[in-house]
This record gives structure tokens, C-alpha cells and sequence, in this order.
């Protein structure tokens, strides 16, 4: 099945989610596009009430239902105030450190749909100035955003539209490598949905049916814990489809997919994780089970929001999560197809539903 996935059109497609800014609860531009996306696939998209998309795939079945989900939220911020000399105080949305956004650029995001270009500073910038800009901690307290624009006050800054509450979004400064490697911000979770669009691409185009009925989630709020809390329910498993994290006692790499068998929410489902590692190898999948002990997926949101159901978690390796990420094509592809090899032989039979 790995042969048979359009890496051209996954490329396409997650490089078009990483240049739509999409902060946590900044949602609407990006769940347009996927919408759009869904429906050349001939895929209808409807919407829950805050937001969140579901796409769904007739089974050969109908009588279970299989749910995958990726979140197309990302990290960002909000203006917090506007400070007396033109430049932003901002708030995080999403927990990432303040030293992984330093000199980042951004763009705020008015309501009235303008945009304007900054970037992301201490305030305290230069070694030449302050002799202590090296020890600063960097904190929400110290850090502020320099428009590119002739501003000096308060007023200056709200005659462009720009108030407190404003959203403010990442450079990404995504690059696709000829060796197979990207490079971006928010591969975390937008490799993630990039997969499930491929899954849904070699679906249509190879005319497969699923051996039950599925139902994609593409969540917007995963970064502040809530993204899957609500789920349709006839959904009986879900699989969340996020990034895998490398570093420290953890085996996973940039080239393989991640079994996720424990992480802040406690172990995933035994015999669904069972039959993903199992899948892995007989499709010979470059893949690693690792525990994550500082991380929550969609999964996690859905069963501490009371679904009833089983879940597990997958996801293509990406080193330097909430940072500047890096993950290789080869795991996006190794997650396709053990998605792929999944929706066409779940863990669970209609006798064992239930257990």
C-alpha cells in the first residue's frame, strides 16, 4: 500500500495547511481550504458547533463506526495590550517556550481581516544596549512584538485596527528538502492531517472501501486541551493522528511512524495498539513505540470529555516539537499506510465489540 500513496499530492497538501495561519481558535481560513480539499475528493465536510470538521467514509459495514482525527490548530498568541510605545504585549496560546519564538516573525490578525507583519522580540534585543540581554528569562513578562509600522503610541497602534485580543500567528518558514526532509513550524499536527488527506486520496483514487465506516475529525482547538472532547456518538474507536516526539529515552525517529502506547492521559487501548504495532509489521513499516509523558492528543480530550470508546494514537516522528520542527516525507508515508492497512482490517471484530 505504501507504494501506491501520491507523495506529490500530500506534499501539495501540507504545504498548503502550513502557509494558512491557523492559531487555536483561529480556525475559519484553514477549515475553508480543507473543506475545498474534501470536496475535490468527493468527500462532503460538515461542521460541529465550535467548529470542528467531520468527514465520513461509507464503510462495507455500517454497524461500528471508526474515527481518526488531526488537529489543524497551532501553537500562536493573542495582543495582550498595547503598550505605550507602539509595541505588543502578547499572551501564548498553546504551551511552547518563549526562547522557541524569539526573533520569530508573526502576523496579527485584526477583525475587521486586516494583517500586519512584526516580529517577535525581548525587550531587552540587543547585547549593544543591555548588559544583561543574555540572562534575561525569557517570559510572557519580557517579550513583546515590533510592527513594521510607523508606530510610536497607543493610538498610532489602534488606527491600523489592531486591538487587544487580536490574534497573532508564526512564520512557519516551511521548506521541503530534496532529500525527503521539511522543516517548519506546526508540523505538529498539520503533517498529521497532510496524512489523512493522503489516506483519503488513496481511498478515492484506488476505489477502496474501508472495512467499516469512517469518520475523520479535523479538530481546531487540540493545543488548549479541548480540540476531540465532543464526538459523534456512534464512533466506537478512535485513532488520533499527531506527531511523534523524539529525544531523551525515546526511540522514535523522523523517518518512522509512532505508536503511541502511554502518554499524560494514561496507556492507549491494549489490543488496538496491539494491532498497530502488529500491522507495522507485516507492512515492513520503519515504525516505534515510545511513551510520552508530556503530551495529550485529541485522543486524550475525547476520552477526559466522557466518549465512550477505544483509542489509540499514531503519528509521522517529528524532532523539536513546539519548536522548530523537522519530520522526513518517509514518515508521513509509513503513517498513511499503516492507516491505510487499519481502516481495511480494524483490531476488532463485530463479536468482539464491546469487550
Amino acid at each position: 500500500m505504501k507504494s501506491k500513496i501520491n507523495q506529490a499530492y500530500v506534499h501539495r497538501i501540507l504545504e498548503q495547511l502550513l502557509q494558512t495561519p491557523s492559531p487555536s481558535g483561529y480556525c475559519h481560513n484553514i477549515m475553508k481550504l480543507v473543506a475545498s480539499e474534501a470536496e475535490k475528493l468527493g468527500y462532503s465536510l460538515s461542521y460541529t458547533k465550535k467548529g470542528c470538521g467531520i468527514i465520513s467514509v461509507p464503510g462495507k459495514q455500517k454497524e461500528r463506526v471508526i474515527g481518526l482525527s488531526g488537529h489543524v490548530d497551532t501553537l500562536g498568541a493573542m495582543v495582550r495590550s498595547i503598550k505605550s510605545n507602539g509595541t505588543l504585549r502578547f499572551t501564548s496560546v498553546g504551551g511552547y517556550m518563549m526562547g522557541a519564538v524569539e526573533n520569530e516573525y508573526c502576523k496579527v490578525h485584526t477583525r475587521d481581516g486586516r494583517s500586519y507583519d512584526g516580529t517577535i522580540l525581548t525587550t531587552k534585543p540587543s547585547v549593544h544596549v543591555y548588559s544583561d540581554a543574555r540572562e534575561l528569562k525569557r517570559e510572557e513578562a519580557v517579550m513583546e512584538i515590533r510592527l513594521d509600522e510607523a508606530v510610536k503610541t497607543v493610538e498610532d497602534v489602534k488606527q491600523l485596527g489592531i486591538e487587544v485580543g487580536d490574534f497573532i500567528s508564526f512564520d512557519p518558514r516551511a521548506e521541503f528538502k530534496r532529500n525527503g526532509y521539511i522543516k517548519s513550524r506546526h508540523l505538529d499536527d498539520k503533517a498529521g492531517v497532510a496524512a489523512l488527506f493522503g489516506l483519503l486520496e488513496l481511498l478515492k483514487r484506488e476505489s477502496i472501501t474501508p472495512a467499516f465506516t469512517l469518520q475523520l475529525l479535523i479538530s481546531t482547538y487540540e493545543e488548549v486541551g479541548h480540540g476531540a472532547a465532543f464526538l459523534p456518538p456512534e464512533i466506537d474507536e478512535l485513532i488520533a493522528v499527531d506527531m511523534g516526539a523524539m529525544g531523551d529515552d525515546l526511540s522514535c525517529t523522523e523517518f518512522d511512524v509512532s505508536i503511541c502506547a502511554k502518554d499524560s492521559s494514561g496507556p492507549y487501548d491494549y489490543q488496538m495498539t496491539s494491532k498497530l504495532v502488529e500491522l507495522a509489521k507485516r507492512e515492513q513499516l520503519s515504525y516505534a513505540v515510545d511513551i510520552y509523558p508530556q503530551y495529550g492528543s485529541d485522543a486524550s480530550a475525547a476520552l477526559r470529555g466522557g466518549s465512550n470508546i477505544r483509542a489509540a494514537l499514531v503519528g509521522p516522528g517529528v524532532h523539536a516539537s513546539h519548536s522548530m520542527e523537522r519530520t522526513h516525507s518517509e514518515a508521513i508515508w509509513n503513517t498513511i499506510a499503516l492507516l491505510a492497512a487499519y481502516v481495511m482490517e480494524p483490531c476488532l471484530t463485530n463479536e468482539s465489540k464491546g469487550m
